[in-house]
C-alpha cells in the first residue's frame, strides 16, 4: 500500500518512528515532510497528505501533529478525505470499519507502541459498507453542497 505521511514538529518525532514501522511492514512511504523539530505550519503538511489521498496518489494517509486535532481538521476540509484522530485501536478499527477512514491523524504524545497497534488495527480492518456506505455517502453529500464550482 502507498501511505503519505507527513507531521509537524510536534509529531516529528513519532511520525519518524511511524516511517520505519511501515516500511517495515512492506508498505511504500510517501513523505510529506516535516523533516526536523524547526517550526511549521500543520496545515500545510495536512494539505499536502489530504490532496495525495483524495487525487489517488496515495492508498491512504497519516497525519502527526502535538495533539492530533489540528491535522484532523485541516484534512477534513479537503473533499474526499475522512481523517480520524484515533487515540486507540478500538476507534482506529471503526474508523476503519464504520467511516472508511482513509487519513488516520495521531497524537505525537502516543507512546510508540500504542501508535503501532492504531495503525496495524487502522490498516487491517476492512470497511463494513452496508449502513455505513449509506453514510459515507451522506457525508459527500454534505461536500457537495459546500463545494464552490
Amino acid at each position: 500500500m502507498r501511505i503519505a505521511l507527513g507531521s509537524d514538529h510536534g509529531g516529528f518525532a513519532l511520525k519518524e518512528k511511524v516511517k520505519a514501522f511501515l516500511l517495515g511492514l512492506g508498505h511504500e512511504v510517501v513523505d510529506a515532510g516535516t523533516d526536523s523539530q524547526e517550526s511549521v505550519d500543520y496545515p500545510d503538511i495536512a494539505l499536502i497528505v489530504a490532496e495525495a489521498v483524495a487525487k489517488g496518489r496515495s492508498d491512504r494517509g497519516i497525519l502527526l501533529c502535538k495533539t492530533g486535532i489540528g491535522v484532523s481538521i485541516a484534512a477534513n476540509k479537503v473533499p474526499g478525505v475522512r481523517a480520524a484522530l484515533c487515540a486507540n485501536a478500538e476507534c482506529a478499527k471503526l474508523a476503519s470499519e464504520h467511516n472508511q477512514a482513509n487519513v488516520l491523524c495521531l497524537s505525537g504524545l502516543t507512546g510508540e507502541k500504542d501508535v503501532q497497534e492504531i495503525i496495524k488495527t487502522w490498516l487491517e480492518t476492512p470497511f463494513g459498507g452496508d449502513r455505513h456506505a449509506r453514510r459515507i455517502a451522506k457525508i459527500s453529500e454534505i461536500e457537495k453542497k459546500y463545494m464552490k464550482e
